[in-house]
Order: structure tokens, then C-alpha cells, then sequence
């Protein structure tokens, strides 16, 4: 069973502004990018997902369930960190995660046990009983992520999860998605308009641009290894430079990295010899991968045949 299945999923808000268009796609199990430029419809397929929205025209399923006719029991099975603040600031997190357990059927005692439990995963056991109101933004992030969590679901489905961190708070952020994606047995989908996070984090890709599929596949389909080997070293990169362009080998700097074309199966052993001859600790030789970002400025167009990711 897929995890995510739409079939010409159409929606259509009142004034004639289509959000979501044609769209045919089967997700499996994993941790999942939606990716889009802001106004792509990222939002309203998440919250078509929950069943918040009803589609115009189409069909969806979250976990074989329609979300039409069965949105609170994929509710119930689902967890949602909203993009927006939308705390109570006066609330404790303790008291706010218990109560969201509440709300997904749980009893007092396991909601609040429950409650600690996701609050501890999360980096907030310690800060339990503070107001939230006094929380810095990416405390406040992790506590949209505990309530979505409490209930142990089969899917979290989380929107923009890093807006408005500082790049510590992202990194710490984007560590904690993928330790629950591939330690908790949690399938994640991340919605994000930054492709380098979506890569970093996931195991497949969806994109979509004005509410239509663009692109959907693996990460590792998508990052196909290049016709070029990027070297770093601890120390003498000058002198690897030096020492690689006598032989011929065109290498060029790019930040700590040495690039060079990959010409045949000896250029590997010819960067090795030249390492080993000037006595330097090599860190890293291996075939440069395209960047997600750079498929998409050649990305082909729209399909309207299923995607399976």
C-alpha cells in the first residue's frame, strides 16, 4: 500500500485560483520532500491530505484511507506541525502536548506520559514546564513537532519546519526530522522551498510548480554521480594543486575542494600516487554527485502520468 496515492487531485478555490492541478502521484514509505516556490501548492496538498480541504475534482488517499470520507480517523494517524505560530503563549508545553494527545483520543494518564515522551525526543524535557510564551522560536518549532509526534503516528507531515531558525537551529532541526524518519519508523513528508534541506534529509523528492507535478523520484536517481572527482586534504592543497597539474590532471579549487574532470579508471590512482607522494592526509576522494538544485533549471515540464516515489 502506498503511503500517499492522488489521482488527478484537482483544487480550485472560489475566484478561479487553481491551487492543485491534475495531480497524479504514489508515494512509499520514507522521508519525503515536497518541495515548490512559495504560492505552489505545497499548503493545500498537505492540508487535502488531512482532510482540511475538500478536493474540487480527483481522488487522494493517505494510508488507503480517503481523507474525504475518513478525515479524522487519518487525523488520527497522522501528525501535522503547521507552518505558522499558532501556540498558546500562555499555556506551559507540558500542559499544551498533553492536551493535543487528548484531542487524538488518548487517556489523561498516557497523554501525559505520552506528553513527556515526545517533549524528552524533541530536546524540550528539561523546559517542560515553562510558559511557551517565553520560548525562543526554535523551542517553539519543537514544541509544534512534540504535538504532532504525541500520538505516535504512521505519517508526520510537517510545514516548513525550520522558518525562522538561525542556521544552528536548522541543522539541529533538520537532524531531529531525519533521526525520526529513520530511527522512530515514522514516514515524514518535510514541505520546504530550500532543496539543499530537502536533499540533505530525505529519500525521495516530489516537486511541484503552480499546483502541478514536476518532478518526483528518488534522491539518489536524482543526484547522479558527475564526470568529475572532488578531492580535499587536511593541508597542502596548494601543493596538490601544483602537483596534479604537472601531471596534467586540470584540477581547479572550489572552496576546500580540488576538482578534477574524471577522464579514465587511472585518474584515480594517479590522484592517489600524488597524494601519497607529498605525504598529505587525504580526507575525501570521490565522484562529485549534482546538487538537487541544479536539476531543476532544466527540469522538463508538468506530466500527467503517475509518478511513483
Amino acid at each position: 500500500m502506498s503511503l500517499i496515492a492522488t489521482q488527478s487531485l484537482t483544487k480550485t478555490y472560489p475566484g478561479g485560483v487553481t491551487a492543485l492541478a491534475d495531480l497524479t502521484l504514489s508515494v512509499e514509505p520514507g522521508v519525503i520532500g515536497l518541495v515548490g516556490a512559495n504560492g505552489a501548492g505545497k499548503s493545500t496538498m498537505i492540508k487535502t491530505l488531512l482532510g482540511l480541504l475538500t478536493p474540487t475534482s480527483g481522488q487522494v488517499r493517505v494510508l488507503g484511507l480517503d481523507p474525504v470520507t475518513a478525515g479524522e480517523e487519518v487525523r488520527s494517524r497522522v501528525g501535522y506541525m503547521p507552518e505558522h505560530d499558532c501556540l498558546p503563549p500562555d499555556m506551559i508545553a507540558a500542559e499544551f502536548v498533553t492536551h493535543m494527545a487528548r484531542m487524538s483520543g488518548l487517556p489523561r494518564t498516557v497523554a501525559r506520559e505520552r506528553a513527556s515522551e515526545a517533549l524528552r525526543h524533541v530536546g524540550l524535557y528539561e523546559e517542560r514546564y515553562r510558559q511557551i510564551g517565553g520560548y525562543s522560536t526554535g523551542m517553539k518549532q519543537r514544541v509544534k513537532l512534540a504535538q504532532a509526534l504525541v500520538h505516535d503516528p504512521n505519517l508526520l507531515l510537517l510545514d516548513e519546519p525550520t522558518n525562522g531558525l538561525d542556521p544552528a537551529g536548522r541543522d539541529a532541526m533538520l537532524t531531529l526530522i531525519h533521526r525520526i524518519g529513520t530511527e522512530f519508523g515514522i514516514s515524514v513528508v518535510v514541505c520546504s522551498h530550500l532543496l539543499g534541506e530537502i536533499e540533505r534529509i530525505c529519500d525521495s523528492l516530489i516537486a511541484i510548480e503552480g499546483g502541478r507535478l514536476l518532478r518526483a523520484d528518488r534522491i539518489e536517481a536524482m543526484t547522479t554521480g558527475t564526470d568529475v572527482l572532488a578531492i580535499e586534504v587536511a593541508e597542502g592543497t596548494a601543493e596538490l594543486l601544483a602537483a596534479l597539474a604537472a601531471r596534467g590532471l586540470a584540477p581547479r579549487e572550489e572552496g576546500r575542494l580540488l576538482l578534477v574532470p574524471l577522464a579514465d579508471e587511472d585518474t584515480y590512482d594517479l590522484i592517489l600516487r600524488t597524494v601519497a607522494e607529498l605525504d598529505l592526509p587525504l580526507h575525501r576522494l570521490d565522484q562529485r554527485r549534482h546538487r538537487v538544485a541544479e536539476l531543476f533549471a532544466t527540469a522538463p515540464r508538468p506530466s500527467l502520468e503517475a509518478s511513483h516515489v
